[in-house]
């Protein structure tokens, strides 16, 4: 099996767990999912509590305690948790049933006493393809509530690291900030996804160019695949986005709409690059195509280049090699040599007059970078620039 036939293989299929027909707002168990655990973060404009719980019923307790609390459950294998969460918050049941169907596109949801929010965040592990997963948001008025399909790290450390020094205005501030943070830092960890993209895109293009290979198109074709996963999951963003900008929510306060408004401008940004690469790679595609047919052409070139000098000499070798015996030139003295003298002569016209035509610049010149392909790579260059950091 070929590297990129075992990466597909690994790669995770859509599945649909529940079953045709079954009755809204119901948690049905995720197989595969890891064992569920229950972080708490909470903060004020004086201090942070940071701590992992084992029953949901401690929640309460410290929520009195302090301003802001940031409920994050990682892995969605115990639908118990899910459902007494759901229960304390008073959260709707389809939410909850969407918190575990994790195929949900990204979108924003408003309910009488919270906002649910669905967004895809990015996960990349050095042995398997890009993939995204889901995080379920749960705005109140003074929690948020997050879902994440499974454990073991995720690209929110960064916002976690800015609660626990104080740095920034999160603290200060009130859940709706917490919210638009962390959807600004999933958003800033697609930035080097699409930048890695266009590296690849650099090599694969002087490859193609230059020197095709016959894995060319199949990372080509992986190149294409990721530029897909990413679109799928920010184009969806910037709707969600746009809702929580423009519907009125008692929830989302002005000031967050402002920073949510550079949210909004990041996801525009990247789907700016994902659209610049994938015309990049239907360009590259036809430009590998037309290499190996250049090279075809090349190697044909040659080769007739060959039979076109040999053709006049195998004739007069045929023609003296015949067994008569009234031949005059074969019983002359000099018939060897003057014969060597005319072929040798007959292959150095041709070969004047070849090159003269100029069959033989290709084969004698290298490959040089057309000018369509230096403006591509001057536009990947200027895209690129201005990219935002975390």
């Amino acid at each position: 099996m070929s590297a990129l036939n075992r990466r597909r293989s690994r790669r995770r299929r859509f599945v649909r767990r529940t079953l045709p027909g079954a009755p809204p707002g119901i948690l049905v168990p995720v197989v595969d999912a890891p064992q569920t655990v229950i972080r708490v973060l909470a903060y004020g404009p004086e201090g942070f509590l940071e701590k992992k719980i084992e029953r949901v019923d401690e929640i309460p307790e410290i929520q009195k305690q302090w301003p802001v609390i940031w409920i994050d459950v990682d892995g969605l294998g115990d639908t118990t948790i899910i459902s007494e969460i759901g229960r304390l918050f008073e959260f709707h049941k389809l939410a909850l049933e969407d918190v575990v169907h994790t195929h949900q596109r990204a979108k924003v949801e408003r309910y009488d006493r919270h906002l649910f929010a669905v967004a895809r965040m990015p996960i990349t592990m050095s042995d398997q393809p890009w993939r995204t997963e889901q995080i379920s948001f749960f705005l109140g008025e003074r929690y948020l509530v997050t879902f994440q399909e499974r454990t073991g790290g995720d690209c929110l450390d960064c916002v976690r690291l800015r609660i626990r020094t104080g740095l920034g205005r999160v603290r200060p501030a009130g859940p709706d900030y917490l919210m638009y943070a962390l959807l600004d830092a999933i958003l800033d960890n697609y930035f080097p996804l699409v930048e890695d993209c266009g590296e690849r895109l650099d090599v694969l293009e002087t490859e193609a160019f230059e020197r095709p290979a016959s894995d060319t198109m199949s990372r080509l074709h992986q190149v294409k695949r990721d530029l897909l996963t990413v679109r799928r999951a920010v184009w969806p963003m910037r709707d969600a986005l746009h809702v929580l900008l423009r519907e009125e929510s008692t929830l989302v306060t002005e000031e967050t709409r402002v920073f949510l408004r550079d949210c909004h401008d990041h996801t525009i940004q990247i789907i700016d690059l994902v659209e610049a690469y994938r015309d990049v790679t239907a360009g590259l595609t036809d430009l590998y195509v037309s290499a190996l047919g250049m090279r075809t052409n090349e190697i044909m070139r040659v080769l007739t280049v060959i039979s076109t000098i040999f053709i006049p000499l195998t004739f007069i070798v045929g023609l003296y090699g015949m067994n008569f015996e009234h031949m005059p030139e074969l019983h002359m003295p000099n018939a060897y040599p003057i014969v060597l003298l005319v072929m040798l002569g007959i292959s150095a016209g041709l070969l004047i007059w070849f090159h003269r035509s100029g069959w033989l610049r290709p084969m004698l010149s290298p490959p040089t970078e057309s000018a369509e392909i230096a403006e591509q790579r001057r536009e990947r260059a200027h895209l690129t620039e201005d990219k935002p950091e975390c």
